[in-house]
């Protein structure tokens, strides 16, 4: 099987402040083994990317230091209204948190939002971290001012749902799923203890299901949301922030999927490569590919992880469709599961 460079819209790369966790570099190596050649990194760093400073200084460090292309989402804060215009003008989408965060990044009151939603070019997204009620704050936001909006990390049933109904009234919304909740619930969490801790948290089985039930129509993306942390950092006795990795199980795992008969290769394709390039207008990468083994199966993960932190929630579960060469701009950078020519900064 023959799939375009994979593009993962919502990853968490730790840089700048956080580069014990990871850092562009081993990011970038993991997306790569992965299957994917185009990263849309999160603002909530540290400093968070809300002044055109310090977006500027980090999107050069993705560019020097990943071995894929990265590119930088803009954070909304009520307090750096002023730079959103700057910002709009270089960076692919607006990140706006309406529930739990961690640092400065929550955007509270309909006077905040009005003037980010004004503040923000009208060409390009804005995509909110919106949970149960506030879902329907963002569809609202979408009427209102007829502004795209993008859910990131729909994981229930009444989301979903809302979003279906939003979108068969035409208004300008687009939704992604992640493979945890697509293949983890409540159940899990328990077994994984903070191996299992994310935000949105693992919902219910029912919640599950109804993720699968629009995988073909409402879902226009599969992201990984891959948010590491240091097993110490897990396994703290205060508690463990919230967060899994995923670059490098997302394939592997809707491959898995395809060959169960829940989607096509076709409808991966948009999922993971066409929809996230079309909604976020992503360049096009030339001669750039990815080569699977469809009817592979092996254990995750088959080689070591390149992820900083070393593991996944996905450990010992077996799957099928194997990637076995990854192409980027006509030079082999992976083969059969190892990133060639890595080195670590």
């Amino acid at each position: 099987m023959i799939l375009p460079g994979l593009v993962d819209v919502h990853v968490h790369l730790r840089s700048p402040g956080g580069e014990h966790k990871e850092d562009f570099r081993t990011g970038s190596a993991a997306a790569l083994a992965g299957g994917f050649t185009t990263l849309l990194a999160m603002p909530n760093t540290q400093p968070p990317l809300v002044s055109l400073d310090y977006w500027r200084v980090a999107q050069n460090q993705a560019i020097s230091q990943s071995l894929c292309d990265v590119f930088l989402y803009a954070g909304a804060s009520a307090e750096h209204l002023d730079q959103l215009p700057l910002l709009s003008a270089r960076a692919p989408a607006l990140k706006i948190y309406l529930d739990q965060t961690y640092g400065p990044l929550r955007v509270r009151g309909l006077n905040a939002l009005e003037e980010v939603m004004a503040g923000w070019n009208v060409d390009k997204p804005i995509c909110l971290h919106a949970e149960e009620e506030s879902v329907a704050v963002g569809i609202a936001l979408a009427a209102v001012f007829g502004r795209h909006i993008h859910f990131c990390h729909v994981s229930r049933r009444s989301e979903i749902e809302l979003i279906a109904r939003a979108k068969e009234r035409g208004l300008p919304v687009t939704c992604e799923v992640t493979p945890h909740h697509l293949f983890l619930n409540e159940n899990d969490a328990r077994r994984l203890g903070p191996y299992g801790d994310m935000r949105p948290a693992l919902a219910s089985s029912g919640d599950q299901a109804a993720l699968w039930e629009h995988i073909n129509s409402t879902v226009d993306c599969i992201a990984s949301d891959h948010a590491p942390h240091t097993r110490a950092e897990k396994e703290r006795p205060e508690g463990a922030p919230p967060g899994v990795p995923g670059l490098e199980s997302t394939l592997p795992l809707m491959l898995t999927a395809v060959a169960q008969g829940r989607l096509s290769a076709g409808r991966l394709e948009e999922l993971l490569a066409r929809n996230p390039r079309r909604i976020f207008n992503l360049p096009e990468q030339a001669e750039t590919w990815v080569e699977v083994d469809p009817e592979a199966e092996f254990v995750f993960p088959e080689h070591p992880l390149y992820t900083k932190c070393g593991w996944s929630p996905f450990e010992g579960m077996r799957l099928r469709g194997r990637i076995t060469r990854v192409v980027l701009r006509g030079r082999e950078v992976v083969r059969d599961g190892i990133v060639l020519n890595y080195q670590k900064l």
